[in-house]
């Protein structure tokens, strides 16, 4: 009887063992199939299909007056979704300082949305205090209602859109990286026609 008790038991073991392996080759594929989806989906987008970007609405604009995507057609135009207090942000506020000196003269507008994320980020003189003492010359307008990040169906901080001469929505980058392949296309857009 102990030796059927023993042998019960391993065959328990055993079986045990394999629909844990099954198990794990489950977990291991799911884990795979969705960390794939998101490198994908935070990957950077360009549209085969581009859709027309809508305006910018603030009521208060700071360093520019209201900026509409009419009258900057013909220029490309990077709008960037952001917030002060969003470390992703200011890692890559850099590289949108330095897009801009380069390329303005040769058409490239920088619109930063500031969309708040904290209670804090919503006090427009604090925001124009980092603006002030991280010196961005570009328009930031204000968007504490998050009517610009609605329109732009925005998810995330920090979010680039590149904007052809004829007011597409050419190129989307979330977050953080790929500074080579966005500055790539803001060449390319402005290499294009208008």
């Amino acid at each position: 009887m102990g030796e059927c008790l023993t042998k019960g038991r391993q065959e328990i073991q055993q079986g045990a063992a394999e629909m844990f392996k099954k198990a794990m080759k489950i977990l291991v594929s799911l884990t795979l199939f969705g960390m794939m989806n998101v490198l994908l989906y935070f990957s950077s987008t360009s549209f085969a299909n581009t859709i027309p970007a809508p305006d910018i609405i603030s009521s208060t604009w700071i360093n520019s007056g209201p900026l509409k995507m009419e009258d900057l057609r013909g220029k490309v135009v990077m709008v960037e979704f952001w917030t002060f207090g969003c470390w992703n942000c200011r890692n890559i506020e850099p590289y949108v300082k330095e897009w801009h000196d380069k390329y303005v003269k040769q058409g490239l507008v920088v619109i930063a949305v500031h969309s708040p994320e904290f209670k804090y980020e919503y006090d427009v003189e604090k925001v124009k205090g980092y603006i002030q003492e991280h010196h961005i010359p570009y328009a930031v307008p204000i968007d504490n209602e998050f009517r610009n990040w609605r329109q732009y169906r925005n998810r995330y901080w920090p979010t680039l859109y590149l904007i052809d001469k004829q007011g597409e929505i050419q190129y989307v980058r979330i977050g953080e990286g790929g500074y080579d392949e966005t500055e790539h296309i803001i060449q390319r857009l402005l290499a294009e026609p208008a």
